[in-house]
């Protein structure tokens, strides 16, 4: 039997290219949250948005997982570009995931006693991104941060120089976290609005709706994928 996928967004807007996919839903709420429950490509799967912030999304991927039985979480929608290597509309596999506002010794020596600051992507997940990658253009792979705030000029150079990433959102690390946890595959897969030439709020706003749905087309090929070899 298949592994039930648990599908994670911040915004409503992220998700509502999953909704129509979607096939014998039942909708129901838990922790005031949405979530969409039935099959996405013949694959028991549990969609939610879980609006913006680390906490917000740290809550939703334990109702996946507690609630709804999810047993590998994809956390899809959009991010911005942080390396010259990407440009809008691009879509960043995220092979580790950090905090960039959070200090290391907090989760290196406390719970949950990490060997470093990143928390890494599934192996298997990524083989099948790559599988996708090698069929559509504009894919990415590499590390993805987390905080938040959306990052102005002067944080991006600091951040940059921290920690090497292709993008930046609200919410990946969080849902990592959750995953690392509860020794639970994660990928975050995520397609940029806004760059540091294309930069701002209205920016993003503007190309919310295609980079999600590109978003969605990745993750949507990429399952097809993994789930070929489970």
């Amino acid at each position: 039997m298949r592994r039930k996928i648990g599908i994670l967004c911040a915004s409503d807007s992220e998700l509502e290219p999953f909704l129509p996919l979607l096939t014998d839903v039942t909708v129901s709420e838990s922790a005031m949250l949405k979530v969409y429950d039935g099959r996405l490509d013949g694959m028991p799967a549990a969609a939610l948005y879980s609006g913006v912030c680390k906490v917000n999304a740290a809550v939703a991927a334990q109702v996946l997982l507690d609630r709804y039985g999810a047993e590998v979480v994809v956390n899809a929608g959009t991010c911005g570009g942080m390396s010259p290597e990407v440009g809008l509309f691009d879509t960043v596999v995220a092979t580790e995931t950090a905090y960039h506002d959070v200090a290391e010794e907090i989760l290196t020596e406390f719970h949950p006693w990490m060997p470093s600051v990143w928390f890494p992507s599934d192996r298997g997940l990524l083989e099948a991104a790559r599988a996708v990658a090698g069929r559509r253009g504009n894919m990415r792979f590499g590390r993805m941060v987390t905080g938040e705030l959306f990052v102005e000029q002067e944080r991006r150079q600091s951040i940059c120089e921290r920690f090497a990433p292709l993008a930046v959102d609200m919410e990946s690390a969080a849902v990592a976290h959750v995953c690392y946890v509860n020794r639970i595959p994660f990928l975050s897969v995520r397609t940029v609005t806004d760059t540091e030439e294309a930069a701002g709020e209205a920016v993003f706003e503007r190309n919310c709706a295609r980079a999600s749905e590109l978003s969605r087309d990745v993750v949507r090929e990429l399952l097809r994928e993994w789930a070929k070899a489970e």
